[in-house]
This record gives C-alpha cells, sequence and structure tokens, in this order.
C-alpha cells in the first residue's frame, strides 16, 4: 500500500487477464442480405433449377449445333474439322434456295390467312351474346388435337378420291381437284391445313385483348355516326396494337419453321413445290446422315429468325 503526499491511503488498481478479443458485430448490410437469401431459399432453389433446365436444353443445344456446323460429323465417326465448307456446300445445294423460297411463300400466305382468319373470328364472337362459350370451344378445339392427328384427318379431307372436298365439289358439280398433287394448290393447301389446326390459341389471345378495350371509346365513337368498319378501324385495331405486333412477330416464326404439314402430306412434293427449310434439315441429317450440313442449315435459319426479329423489334419501337 502507498501513501500519497496529503496521508490518504491509495490502492493499485489490477488490469484484467489477456484474452481473447472480442469478435467485431457483423454489419447491418450483410446480416440483411443474409436474412433475405435465408428468406427467399426456396425461390433460389426453383430459380436456378429453372435456369440449369434451360441452359441444359436450350442454350446447350445452340452452342453444340452451332459447333457442328463447322464440322463433318455422322456420329458413326470421330468428327473432324472443316472449317466453312458446310455453308459452301449447302449454298451450293440448289433446293436451299428452293426450300427457302417455298417457306417465305408458305410464311406469306399463313400471314394473309392465319393472321386475318383468328381476328376475324374474335371480333365476331365478342359481338356475340348467346352461346360464346360453346362457340369458343369450338374455336379452340383443334389445338387440342394432336398435329400428326390434325394432319392425318385433313389428308383425309384432300383425298382425291372419296374425300370430303371433293365430294362437296361434286354435289356443286364442280370438277374434283388434285390438292396435295398440284404444284398451284398443295402449298396453299398446307397453309389452310395449319391455319385450321393453330388458330384457336391466337383467336383467344384477341378475345381476351377485346374484353380490355374501354367501351367508352365505342360508344364516343357511336354517337360520332362511325360506321362498324371505322369502329374497328379507329378504336379496335388502335388499342390492340400491341398485341397485333407481337401476334405477328411469333406467327412468321412459327411458320418459317413449318415441318410436319409438309412431311406428312407432300413428303415435299410435287417436284419439290413444298420442300421448306426444316424439311431439306431434316433429310440432311436423318436421310443423307449429314448432321454438320444440317446444323449449318439450322444456323443460318437462326441468324435469319434472330435478324428479322431485331429488325422487326427496332422497326416497331421506332414507330410506337
Amino acid at each position: 500500500m502507498k501513501v500519497d503526499t496529503v496521508g490518504a491511503p491509495r490502492r493499485t488498481q489490477r488490469r484484467p487477464a489477456a484474452g481473447p478479443a472480442p469478435s467485431p458485430p457483423s454489419s447491418p448490410r450483410r446480416a440483411g442480405l443474409r436474412r433475405r437469401v435465408a428468406d427467399n431459399l426456396v425461390g433460389y432453389l426453383f430459380l436456378g433449377a429453372g435456369i440449369l433446365a434451360f441452359a441444359l436444353f436450350s442454350w446447350y443445344p445452340i452452342v453444340r449445333g452451332f459447333l457442328l456446323s463447322f464440322q463433318q460429323v455422322d456420329f458413326a465417326q470421330p468428327a473432324t474439322w472443316v472449317g466453312l465448307d458446310n455453308f459452301q456446300r449447302l449454298f451450293d445445294d440448289p433446293l436451299f434456295l428452293t426450300a427457302w423460297r417455298n417457306t417465305l411463300w408458305f410464311t406469306a400466305l399463313a400471314l394473309v390467312f392465319g393472321f386475318a382468319a383468328p381476328f376475324v373470328t374474335a371480333v365476331v364472337l365478342n359481338e356475340l351474346r348467346h352461346g360464346r362459350a360453346y362457340l369458343r370451344m369450338t374455336v379452340y378445339l383443334p389445338v387440342m388435337l394432336p398435329p400428326i392427328v390434325t394432319v392425318l384427318l385433313w389428308r383425309w379431307f384432300y383425298d382425291p378420291g372419296p374425300g370430303l372436298f371433293n365430294h362437296a365439289l361434286g354435289i356443286l358439280h364442280l370438277p374434283p381437284q388434285q390438292w396435295l398433287e398440284s404444284e398451284n394448290l398443295s402449298m396453299l393447301s398446307l397453309v389452310l391445313v395449319s391455319t385450321w389446326a393453330n388458330m384457336g390459341t391466337t383467336t383467344l389471345i384477341y378475345l381476351a385483348a377485346l374484353q380490355g378495350v374501354p367501351g367508352e371509346l365505342y360508344e364516343a365513337a357511336q354517337l360520332d355516326g362511325a360506321s362498324i368498319r371505322q369502329r374497328l378501324w379507329h378504336v379496335t385495331i388502335p388499342q390492340m396494337r400491341f398485341i397485333l405486333l407481337i401476334t405477328l412477330l411469333l406467327q412468321v416464326i412459327g411458320t418459317m419453321q413449318v415441318f410436319i404439314e409438309p412431311f406428312v402430306l407432300t413428303g415435299g412434293g410435287p417436284n419439290d413445290a413444298t420442300v421448306t427449310v426444316l424439311l431439306l434439315l431434316y433429310r440432311y441429317a436423318f436421310v443423307y446422315n449429314d448432321f454438320g450440313l444440317a446444323s449449318a442449315m439450322s444456323t443460318v435459319l437462326f441468324v435469319v429468325l434472330g435478324a428479322f426479329a431485331g429488325l422487326y423489334l427496332r422497326l416497331t419501337r421506332s414507330k410506337g
């Protein structure tokens, strides 16, 4: 014990024993991040599974097909790198231009029939007051059928002997037609099959969009003396512009990949009048066993459709 100058006793303070330093508290930002991850863990797992499935079944085939387009592949011998030789052989094939010409012609006819028919059907159904639910089901019924069943059904319709269409022409005292054997009628026949089989979905989309058009616009147009055609042109179409543009893009992309109809009904004939891009691609891969050439064809189709989609979206966005 020590004594200070004034005589009062003073005790020395003991220092605590050295020990491990206390850990600094975690930052609030890190704690909040951990809490959000823990709260949404199930959602992240579902999201990761979806991305993995999409990468495995969509992105990987695209990348794999792009690499195969530069190789000589028959899956019987080791693949060899050939560079641009597959594209050179592809462009030298006379059927290449024929397939693209037929595909573009099919797409043009499909836009004339397949784009207008669902819109007109939706407008008519929207104006009806009775039996709308039944007619919706009737319009959508062909979409529920498997595509091969639809095509085989229409194959009987087009039969040159006891087919339904020639039987109807006979009742009207008109000569029978070679629907699938005529170079002038074969492509139109395929378009009718595709339109009937696929218009149900587009019709319901248009019908749902028509339900969202404000009724006040029609009432105002009617008070101004607008006719039905004017109301359709100045009210309905502008209000459905976005839906019409999207369905037009999807229909062009879908019709340029037509395969089942020409494969089952015509086989590409007569005289290669219905050979499409995908049908030719199928021949390269599974008839000629040249998967490198087929991959080059798919790469060209991918580039063309991607360029068309980009240009279309750019033009529609600038006009909007």
